[in-house]
């Protein structure tokens, strides 16, 4: 800034930034591999998925690198990009680093939300028994927002970073092997409670609550093992 000038004198009309396009390409294509439009074992290219999405290779090249720090997408120098198949064994890897994240953030958010932060979390349990239970995609809407939620009350941003990472995992595994509908009503009632505890700040009752959603998903992909 010069000397003598304000902000608004140096940028007299600033604009808000706009969104940037690699957020876009990362978006569309975590949700075309986390739905399985983009096959576990698909051999695909940058040029490819750029076509595919309607976005230039920058964006989808910066997505890609995102998505393979996620493992949803390997980089085979010379050869191209495999949409990374999934592991059952890593799955299970997965949770245990899950359960210790999950029970860390919201914890967190159920101590340090403030008043409005608690009505959105009584307002997601709503959502979560009214809409959640009716479709995988308004379960992954809600669930969405609720991570979130959880994401900004719980004032930790390394923890969240690091459990955000294993989401897009979590979900495809679910998505692939749950036929997305049969226990959904069970899955939207479990996180109905934890948005509910956090909502009234009690961090015991919500440990409860993030420690059976994992016991679900461990006791599930334990399950996948033997068929």
């Amino acid at each position: 800034m010069l000397e003598g000038q304000s902000l608004a004198e140096i940028n007299p009309s600033p604009t808000p930034q706009s969104r940037p396009l690699s957020e876009d390409a990362y978006e569309q294509l975590e949700e075309l591999i986390v739905t399985m439009e983009l096959a576990p074992g698909t051999l695909v290219t940058e040029q490819e998925l750029a076509q595919r999405i309607g976005l230039g290779r920058t964006p989808v090249r910066e997505a890609v690198l995102r998505l393979s720090k996620e493992y949803l997408i390997l980089i085979m120098p010379r050869r191209g990009l495999r949409i990374a198949p999934i592991d059952i064994r890593q799955q299970l890897r997965l949770v245990e680093t899950r359960r210790a994240l999950e029970v860390l953030v919201a914890s967190h958010a159920a101590e340090r939300a403030n008043r409005q932060e608690r009505a959105v979390f009584q307002s997601l349990a709503k959502s979560f028994r009214n809409d959640g239970r009716k479709s995988y995609r308004r379960f992954l809407k809600i669930d969405q927002k609720f991570n979130m939620a959880v994401a900004a009350a719980c004032d930790n941003e390394f923890a969240v970073n690091a459990l955000g990472s294993l989401h897009g995992l979590s979900r495809r595994f679910w998505h692939y092997y749950a036929g997305h509908e049969d226990d959904l009503g069970l899955v939207a009632e479990m996180h109905a409670e934890v948005a509910e505890a956090i909502a009234v700040g009690d961090v015991k009752r919500v440990t409860e609550g993030v420690t059976a959603h994992m016991n679900y998903i461990q006791a599930f992909t334990r399950a996948m093992l033997k068929d």
